[in-house]
């Protein structure tokens, strides 16, 4: 039996969310690591306060050094605002912590870079959070499209829709700010969630025509006044991406203000022999299509079908907390270096790949053109590392 000590930096919803999930981390059947939250940083002592009721926790900090100091913390998750990801995750590896890093994995692609060499040259192992593609509806759908028997691939589609910002008296934070958020805006909200699985499948984009929306300008800033909202809420990009000689659009989506989604996640593939897609709004539905001479789309009902099992009978439905759950498992179980994970987590790689294509939206954006995004390097962590 392995072990994962894990410290939390950043005490918010997903910190919380984190520390839940680890504390369940008994309930994965035959699971060859423990999972242990032993120590969490946040500048908000109330926020720290929710923490004395995790098992296990030795250290509340409000500065996230003495986290780093902490000889018997192994691994850190991250989840600080975006303008602070470079200094806090290349200090958790300088400080000789492996690093489960949020998303989108620094403020733009440089920063992205930078962590990715810095843990490279350092050799921490080191992976990004992106939870929904291992939703058990979102693995069907991969193997599906990884297995090559969708034939001829015609489209692809993939996003993430939610509409929490569809009120316009809603207080601006620091998501609604490219100083702390970054030019990209949504893009580096929700973007990684949307990429993940096409380039796990390879299917880098080529060319990208992205549309921005900025819908509200102005939010309440929580003083009585109003503060300038300067970040993307939309953004629609058409990509052309060649698989096998071929070239097939790839149309990607990212909204924070699409009236009626609470928080909808999405991967649609079509090809000459095949095609599968998957929404949680249906969180245990597989839609498959068969062609032939009676064409039709097919609904298969999943059940609680997980990469790593779990005491949970398959007649039920997966969660979030479930997902996420599953993703840590994956972390641990990669870090550990044990051989045949069943899905990865998203790797810095993938990270700076995704910043490749927001950085070429932007530019496409402000020019009204097709922008070609920039080759995201070598020098990827690997994925199985030794063992520890």
């Amino acid at each position: 039996m392995h072990s994962l000590n894990l410290g939390i930096i950043g005490a918010g919803l997903m910190g919380r969310e984190v520390a839940a999930a680890a504390a369940r981390g008994f309930v994965l059947e035959g699971f060859p690591v423990k999972l242990n939250v032993i120590a969490v940083s946040d500048i908000d002592p109330e926020r720290l306060d929710w923490f004395t009721r995790v098992p296990g926790v030795r250290m509340l900090t409000r500065h996230y050094r003495e986290l780093l100091e902490m000889p018997e913390v192994d691994a850190v998750y991250a989840a600080v605002p975006h303008h602070l990801h470079e200094e806090v995750y290349l200090d958790c590896l300088e400080a000789g912590k492996d690093l489960l890093a949020e998303k989108p994995f620094g403020m733009d692609l440089r920063a992205a870079r930078s962590i990715r060499d810095t843990a490279q040259r350092l050799g921490r192992f080191v992976r990004v959070s992106s939870e929904f593609p291992f939703y058990p509806g979102a693995q069907q759908a991969y193997q599906l499209a990884a297995a090559g028997g969708l034939g001829t691939l015609l489209e692809v589609r993939a996003g993430f829709l939610h509409s929490s910002d569809l009120d316009p008296n809603k207080p601006i934070n620091w998501k609604r700010q490219a100083l702390t958020c970054g030019a990209i805006g949504v893009m580096g909200d929700l973007g990684l969630h949307v990429t993940h699985l096409p380039l796990r499948l390879g299917w880098r984009p080529d060319t990208v025509y992205a549309q921005l929306q900025k819908v509200y300008t102005r939010r309440p800033d929580g003083l009585g006044g109003m503060a300038a909202c300067d970040t993307w809420d939309n953004a629609l990009l058409h990509a052309n991406v060649t698989d096998r000689g071929r070239t097939f659009p790839m149309t990607m989506e990212m909204k924070r203000i699409s009236p009626g989604e609470s928080n909808t996640w999405y991967f649609h593939a079509v090809g000459t022999q095949g095609g599968v897609r998957y929404s949680t709004k249906e969180p245990k539905t597989l839609w498959t299509f068969a062609g032939g001479k009676d064409q039709a789309w097919q609904r298969r009902d999943l059940g609680f079908r997980s990469c790593f099992p779990t005491i949970t009978g398959s007649i039920f439905e997966p969660g979030f907390p479930d997902c996420l759950l599953q993703m840590l498992a994956a972390f641990a179980w990669e870090r550990a270096g044990i051989p045949g994970c069943p899905f990865p987590c998203a790797t810095p790689d993938e990270a700076v790949a995704s910043h490749a294509l927001f950085a070429a939206a932007l530019a496409s954006h402000h020019s009204a053109s097709v922008a070609t995004p920039e080759s995201s390097g070598t020098g990827a962590v690997p994925l199985l590392a030794k063992a520890v």
